[in-house]
């Protein structure tokens, strides 16, 4: 599909491109539409095929690794609006909300810096449509021992 939203654009300038929207690995759908809202299933910080960092932050990883598992997690969200508004994604009236886990060691504290490699994201290339409500919470594991999980809901037109 060609790059033609101003998503796509400011992408480009931050220099990172949408990946293809990954298939499901469970019984679920990778999101969902109802009337104007957009619910993106929770995303893993996949990177060209391959899940990246895992283990738990502030044990097995670093905070900037676990911040950069969010941006691909961001990354991923983007590219799951993108299959379910049929390439569209100037559909995206505003991002309303981020859900994220992070695979935290017993103790750790800085969830929310972590979870801002994806609140940024959203910030960057939606400008203030990208700003939404979230929360950040520690788990004490995460599917395929990722760092990092996050969904996301959107107002779309």
């Amino acid at each position: 599909m060609p790059m033609s939203s101003a998503i796509e654009r400011r992408l480009a300038e931050l220099g990172l491109s949408l990946p293809v929207a990954a298939a499901p690995a469970a019984n679920y759908v990778p999101w969902t539409i109802s009337g104007s809202m957009l619910f993106v299933a929770g995303q893993l910080p996949f990177s060209e095929g391959k899940l990246e960092h895992k283990g738990r932050v502030a044990e097995e990883i670093e905070i900037d690794a676990a911040k950069h598992a969010a941006m691909l997690c961001g990354l991923n969200i983007l590219a799951q609006a993108k299959a379910a508004l049929n390439g569209d994604l100037e559909r995206i009236v505003r991002c309303l909300k981020l859900g994220a886990f992070v695979n935290a060691a017993p103790g750790f504290g800085d969830h929310p810096q972590v979870v801002n490699g994806a609140s940024d994201i959203m910030v960057d290339v939606l400008g203030d449509a990208g700003r939404h409500a979230r929360f950040a919470v520690g788990a004490s594991s995460l599917p395929m021992n990722v760092a990092v999980e996050i969904d996301a809901i959107f107002e779309i037109s």
